[in-house]
This record gives structure tokens, C-alpha cells and sequence, in this order.
């Protein structure tokens, strides 16, 4: 109750920046991959480099400074009870050890926020959204909670050096005046670059040591390599997924009494959410790379449903009930971008390219679009550039005050089982005669052993689902 108020009034008065897409209604990991993955292709295709660092903040959760949220929220202008149940929440924490029998003593956490409280996870967002106020106009930032990256583009690398400097040291002098660390080990850059022209990465310090710069990098799931061909993501993406057919192998024997239903739920747990988990993103790879991963597919298929090795490849499609991974990743990029615009507060509403990047863009042939380009293309192909977007309806009422809703029911007297149909028919003629002026609006709903539905009917339209 406590945390719905306090989102509420965060998300109201617009506290949180945009760029945090951590423990947020309606965002997710791939808000964050999406912002890499855009800046990424914009300076490909304006033949720009691209230097991005992401930062690990040592044990962040654990040593957040308790003083400072107070003092943010004091900032934001929160008084009374709320801030006051807060500070009591973070006052006097102890915990202790337990092995086998034996407890240890307790000790005191002396900083830090609660583990384990939706509470704690929403002050920690609070605290931590000021960092990426620190960055210059030219340096980009986004946050997954505490997973931060921030990137500068342009075409004179001194010009990034500098902008990425002053971005890194003002991030470190907020982190020690806020009581975070900055992992030195485990902080890393990559030079994003199409060039063939010898040019170097940039010169980097924190903590008077050199950020050092890879090859490829793994952020929030996803490998990004410097040429962004995803090719290490999808040959690490197989081999985890090949590991994982073991378990389909060892169900799919004489011996086991797994059925079909049960083989293609346990591969839908197992592999399949594997393979779904970011393809919008790494879905932008070359056809030759994505390829790789169709065999996965197939065997899985065929262990799911004990077809035959020569049995065409659409047959298994059929009879699993699951669709080839290309039309998968279609599907989902659609989900994904109709999700987007339905949510006005999203930080890729309604995004367009500049008119000279599209003309760029649709001049420069050979460069992979950007996500926006494909998901258009998409829409062409399945004839559905007509779709209207209905945005997601606001709640304008606080949480604390919800209205009351009054409802009449003039068949709540009545037993279904012991009540003829014709009696239910005259108490509803009745009622639409009493309220002939208000528009009515049927609703129904069925489910089956696997499947559920719901219908809405208006006087001009039915929707269902």
C-alpha cells in the first residue's frame, strides 16, 4: 500500500526520469537494449563512432546511503506520515545467520535498504535516479535499476574522449558523495565502429586507471559486439539452448511418460523463452546468422512430438502448434511496438526519424534499419499499416482515493440452478425498460481445458479476445 502511493506520487509529478526503466508499470529490459541498439544503428548509418561504457556498481543495493533517500524525498517535497513510515522502515534493521540448528548473533545493517520489500526497491530507484543527471548534453544515459551505460556519438574522437571524461569523473564525484563504488574491474567500453581506416578507442580513466575497451559485451542479456552483428550472442544463445535439448532428449525416451502437451510446455519453458528473450533486438541480425538457430527449433519440435527425422520441417509447425522463428521474432517485435505506442509515457512514443537520416537511411541500402524501419516493414508485409493504436486508458484517481462503484443487480436474489430461463428474461426486460436511456453493454466469457475467452458487445462494435 505504501509503495502504490509513493509510485503514484513519483510517477504523477514526473520524479523519475525517463531513462530508468527498472521496477516501472509498462517498461522493461528492453526499453534499455532498444536505446543501445537505435543509437548504435543511427551512427552506423551516419558513419559515426559510437563509444558506449557500462558501469557495475559494487554491492549498490546493500550500500545505499539511507540519509540521502530521506533527503531526496524531502527534495521532491513529500511531508508528513509517508516520509515519516519511511525513515521508521529504514531506521533499525538487524539479521542474523542460520546454519543447520545454529543461529549466529544479530547484527546491524547499518546501510543499505531491506531485501525483499517492493518498498526497498522503489527508494533504491529514487536514490539512484540522479546519477544520470550528471551527464552532459552530448553523453546518453540509460538505467536498469543499477545497470547504467552511457554513450557519445560523433565523428572527432577527441571530441568523445572529452565528453566521456567529464561524464566519468562527474559520475564518480556523485558516487562519492552518495556512498557508491564504481567497480574498476569490472567497468568496460566497446568502440562501436563500421570504419576499416585505422582509428583507436578512446583514452578512459576512473580512479586513475584506464577503462578498458572489448571486443563484445553482455548487457542485460544480450551480447553487443563492436560491429553489432550479434553473431557471439546467437553462437552462445545455441550452445545454451543445445545444452538445455538434454532434457527433452531424456523425456521424448520409451522409458518416460511425458505426453506431447507436457514435451512442448517444458520446451517453452526451457528453450523457447531463451530464444524469445531480446529477439526484437538481436532479431536485427544478418538472415545468415539467425539461421543458426533454427536447428534448436526443429529438434525440439521433433522430440516434442516424436516425428520422424525426414518429416518436412511445416509439419512439425503444424502439428506443435508453434510457428517458425523468424515469424516468432515478427510477432513479438510487433508486440513489443504496439505496446510502445500505446503508452503515451513511453520514452519511444511516437518516435520518427528525422526526415535527412530517413532519406539517409532509405539511400544506404546495404545498413540494417533501425527497429521503428523494421516494424514498418513488417506491417506492409501483413497489410496492417492501417491499424489504429488505441493508447492505454489513465487511471486519474490516487490509489488512497479509489471512487466507489455502485452497481445494481436485480438477479443477485436468484439461484442459476433453480431459476427458469424465462423468469431471468422478464427481470432483464424489465430492467432495460426502467434504464431504456443508458447504453447497454453485454459481456460474456468462456474457458475450455486450455484456453480462455471474453467477448464485448456495444451497439456498434463487439470486441473479442
Amino acid at each position: 500500500m505504501i509503495n502504490r502511493r509513493l509510485v503514484y506520487y513519483l510517477e504523477t509529478n514526473k520524479s523519475l526520469h525517463p531513462s530508468q526503466s527498472g521496477f516501472r508499470k509498462g517498461r522493461s529490459t528492453i526499453d534499455n537494449l532498444l536505446a543501445l541498439e537505435t543509437d548504435i544503428r543511427l551512427s552506423f548509418l551516419q558513419r559515426k563512432h559510437l563509444v558506449a561504457i557500462f558501469f557495475d556498481i559494487e554491492k549498490a543495493y546493500d550500500r545505499t546511503w539511507r540519509y540521502g533517500i530521506l533527503k531526496d524525498l524531502y527534495d521532491l517535497g513529500l511531508r508528513g506520515n509517508l516520509p515519516i513510515f519511511i525513515k521508521i522502515f529504514l531506521k533499525v534493521r538487524k539479521f542474523r545467520v542460520k546454519v543447520e540448528s545454529e543461529f549466529s548473533d544479530f547484527f546491524i545493517q547499518e546501510e543499505g535498504v531491506p531485501q525483499g520489500s517492493v518498498l526497498s526497491v522503489t527508494l533504491f530507484i529514487l536514490k539512484i535516479i540522479n546519477i544520470l543527471k550528471q551527464l552532459p548534453t552530448s553523453v546518453r544515459g540509460y538505467l536498469y535499476v543499477d545497470d547504467l551505460y552511457i554513450s557519445c556519438t560523433g565523428t572527432n574522437m577527441n571530441f568523445i574522449q572529452r565528453q566521456l571524461q567529464t561524464a566519468v569523473n562527474n559520475i564518480t564525484q556523485w558516487c562519492n558523495s552518495n556512498a557508491f563504488t564504481i567497480s574498476t574491474s569490472k567497468i568496460a567500453g566497446v568502440h562501436f565502429c563500421r570504419k576499416r581506416n585505422l582509428h583507436l578507442d578512446p583514452e578512459i580513466k576512473l580512479y586513475g586507471e584506464d577503462v578498458k575497451f572489448v571486443n563484445e559485451i553482455r548487457f542485460l542479456g544480450v551480447i553487443f559486439d563492436k560491429k553489432l552483428s550479434f553473431l557471439p550472442h546467437v553462437k552462445q544463445l545455441r550452445k545454451k539452448c543445445e545444452s538445455a535439448l538434454n532434457i527433452l532428449k531424456l523425456l521424448s525416451t520409451t522409458a518416460s511418460v511425458a505426453d506431447r502437451v507436457s514435451m512442448i510446455k517444458i520446451y517453452r519453458a526451457t528453450l523457447l523463452s531463451r530464444l524469445e528473450y531480446g529477439c526484437t533486438i538481436y532479431g536485427s541480425a544478418r538472415k545468415s546468422v539467425l539461421q543458426k538457430l533454427d536447428p534448436v527449433h526443429h529438434i525440439a519440435l521433433r522430440l516434442c512430438s516424436g516425428a520422424f527425422r525426414i518429416s518436412p520441417v511445416k509439419s512439425l509447425y503444424v502439428e506443435c502448434y508453434e510457428p517458425a522463428l523468424e515469424l516468432k521474432r515478427q510477432m513479438l517485435s510487433l508486440h513489443y511496438y504496439f505496446k510502445i505506442q500505446s503508452n503515451s509515457n513511453h520514452p519511444f512514443h511516437g518516435f520518427k526519424l528525422r526526415p535527412f537520416l530517413l532519406r539517409l537511411q532509405n539511400a544506404r541500402k546495404s545498413f540494417i534499419p533501425m527497429f521503428f524501419t523494421r516494424v514498418q516493414d513488417i506491417l506492409y508485409d501483413f497489410n496492417l499499416l492501417y491499424l489504429h493504436i488505441t493508447p492505454k486508458p489513465k487511471t486519474n484517481f490516487p490509489p488512497w482515493g479509489i471512487p466507489e462503484v455502485q452497481l445494481l443487480n436485480p438477479f443477485q436474489t436468484f439461484i442459476k440452478s433453480d431459476t427458469a430461463d424465462i423468469t431471468y428474461q422478464q427481470i432483464f426486460i424489465e430492467h432495460r425498460q426502467e434504464y431504456d436511456d443508458f447504453i447497454a453493454i453485454y459481456t460474456d466469457g468462456s474457458k475450455s481445458a486450455d484456453h480462455v475467452s471474453f467477448a464485448v458487445v456495444f451497439p456498434n462494435t463487439t470486441f473479442s479476445f
